[in-house]
């Protein structure tokens, strides 16, 4: 139904599937010897696709990433910030219809390739950035930050932090770039980016 995904019938680049635990948080369980030994508890499955071949054959990109440090800096001293996370970050992203035959892989159902940029290919990292910095160029580092498919808008007045925010939002809605709402916090004095806490007070 999301239309990430669809069948082919052939193609020279065929990746496989393979699951990886998905763990979650940690339980006690007694080993051999009678001795407690924390486990990290598998809450599901994860559905991975192998793209290594994939990946030794593309030329890399290596887009730069911000310096967290700069971006912290610019972030403290603000009075309200406006925290967003984007919904599913690389599947934001469509792939050329030219390349997308590079991203197939088989499963028992058939064999399919993406129209969106999937996790596991080495230029996925750098590509994201480079996306939103093409989408918010005359913002970042002046109205808000981004980190990947975190964003953070600032301002020293609950008026300026607003207007920016509509700013933002305006401008995800003219590139369809979708946000998780759940995620998301508004108007508020503090926050953590980046695992530091950032507020007026720095």
């Amino acid at each position: 139904d999301a239309r990430l995904i669809y069948p082919i019938s052939d193609s020279p680049w065929v990746s496989p599937v393979y699951c990886v635990p998905k763990k979650g948080g940690f339980t006690v369980v007694k080993n051999e010897k009678n001795e407690l030994i924390p486990t990290r508890l598998v809450i599901g499955w994860r559905v991975c696709i192998d793209y290594r071949k994939l990946n030794e054959a593309t030329r890399k990109d290596y887009f730069p990433f911000p310096f967290m440090d700069q971006m912290l800096e610019r972030l403290a001293g603000n009075e309200y910030y406006c925290f967003l996370d984007g919904f599913s970050g690389y599947f934001q992203i469509p792939i050329d219809p030219r390349d997308q035959e590079k991203t197939t892989f088989t499963c028992p159902y058939g064999t399919f390739t993406y129209r969106r940029i999937p996790f596991g290919l080495c230029n996925a990292p750098g590509t994201f950035p480079r996306c939103m910095l093409a989408i918010f160029h005359d913002m970042a580092e002046k109205t808000m930050e981004a980190f990947m498919d975190d964003f953070s808008v600032f301002g020293n007045s609950f008026e300026t932090c607003l207007s920016r925010l509509d700013k933002m939002l305006q401008r995800c809605e003219d590139t369809i770039l979708c946000l998780h709402w759940e995620k998301s916090h508004f108007m508020v004095k503090e926050g953590i980016v980046l695992d530091h806490k950032i507020s007026r007070n720095g």
